[in-house]
């Protein structure tokens, strides 16, 4: 498996003929590589997933899932919204119970966070937000966390699941800053490859994932900081 990031929260995972877009928050990323397009990247995606309904989450999702008649996977209401803009290829969850996509599974987890979206002044709820995991068959389980604080039930996470591969936000302010991320990452999992996220893209998030590299120190191995448009092999 393949994992690229794009800034913020976005990401790609690509496996066979697979192409999953993760929060693909693309036009307006600060952090979004100048040396590529939205339609280069998003080129190919079969599945777009989102955590929660913030607009540096949905971000190019509509444009990516009407070009490419790919499906969405997200909570009901995000789902319906959707359908609102004109998608119809939607696979709405909800937390708990696993969903098989024919390629891979996937999960919807609790997240300590908000969901809705601005439209006209105006904040449209949309439903809980979640992490993800995805379970892709002889592969390694992978959880991104979406946004979220450190909660006690990301051990029932781990018990349930047993992911390897973690994608953790550390920006702080909005998120686990990189002291408390890194006790997410020591105290409930048993990951292999741990993936920063949701930092430098705007000011008032942390510039760097330094606060967190210093705090998994002794765990440095497991930590893959990643720069904008650069992926890792899993």
């Amino acid at each position: 498996m393949k994992l690229t990031w794009y800034g913020h929260s976005a990401f790609k995972l690509e496996f066979a003929d697979t192409s999953i877009m993760f929060d693909p928050f693309l036009t307006g990323n600060p952090s979004f590589p100048e040396s590529q397009s939205v339609d280069q990247v998003s080129d190919g995606v079969t599945h777009v997933v989102l955590t929660h309904g913030h607009d540096d989450h949905i971000g190019d999702a509509i444009g990516i899932l009407k070009q490419n008649g790919a499906q969405l996977i997200s909570n009901f209401e995000i789902c319906m919204w959707a359908g609102r803009q004109g998608i119809e290829n939607i696979n709405p969850m909800n937390s708990g119970g696993m969903v098989d996509t024919g390629t891979f599974k996937v999960a919807l987890t609790r997240a300590d966070h908000s969901s809705s979206k601005q439209t006209d002044g105006e904040a449209i709820y949309l439903g809980n937000p979640h992490g993800v995991i995805i379970e892709v068959p002889g592969k390694k389980v992978l959880y991104h966390m979406g946004d979220t604080d450190i909660f006690s039930d990301m051990a029932l996470i781990n018990e349930i699941y047993r992911p390897k591969i973690g994608i953790v936000p550390v920006g702080d302010r909005f998120t686990m800053g990189g002291k408390v991320a890194a006790m997410a990452c020591t105290r409930f999992f048993d990951f292999d490859t741990i993936v920063p996220c949701h930092f430098g893209t705007f000011p008032i998030l942390d510039q760097s994932a330094d606060a967190f590299e210093t705090a998994m120190a002794p765990e440095a191995a497991r930590v893959n900081t990643l720069m904008p448009g650069a992926s890792i092999e899993l």
